[in-house]
């Protein structure tokens, strides 16, 4: 593909294009959690990223209309589960369809307000929502990080629709 096709311009990009496209760029793996209205809300994201050092920010993209962003909305607290290379079944579990089976069996700690920790997480973040902006399809979650922990090991990997693991040279 020669240079000059990379860089044209359409007025309509097609969106399965765009994520193959977009899928290049390897992300990292998380669960958002939340506890609203007497009920756990989980999903797994790779839209995770640090905004602020001061204050402690990051931002968080759920599908627009989903269950886990309006308990998100509604509670106005959440936790990211940062998973670790071994949790790939745990990742896919969050994306069923069937909220209720998503938490089924696991052994959760409540973080701050609330918020479902989940185990085995090489780390978490408990957010208080700053900000909420739309963003096409999704909403742009800004939350104020008020407290975090880790745990160490390797992250799970999302790259060009599959999981992998990063192992570093340590």
């Amino acid at each position: 593909m020669s240079l000059a096709a990379l860089h044209m311009e359409s007025d309509s990009l097609d969106p399965r294009r765009f994520r193959t496209v977009i899928g290049a760029f390897a992300t990292g793996v998380a669960v958002i959690t939340t506890a609203f209205e007497g009920a756990f809300h989980g999903m797994t994201i790779n839209s995770l990223t640090s905004v602020s050092l001061d204050p402690c920010l990051l931002l968080v993209c759920p599908r627009r209309g989903s269950a886990t962003g309006a308990a998100i909305r509604g509670s106005g607290a959440f936790a990211v589960n940062i998973r670790a290379a071994d949790q790939r079944d745990l990742s896919h579990r969050f994306v069923r369809a069937d909220i209720a089976e998503r938490f089924a069996e696991l052994d959760i700690e409540l973080g701050p307000r609330g918020v479902p920790l989940l185990p085995g997480a090489i780390a978490h973040l408990c957010c208080r929502v700053s900000a909420i902006h739309p963003g096409g399809d999704h909403e742009i979650v800004v939350g104020e990080v008020r407290t975090c922990s880790d745990a160490g090991g390797h992250p799970l990997l999302f790259h060009k629709g599959s999981f992998g693991a990063f192992r570093g040279d340590a």
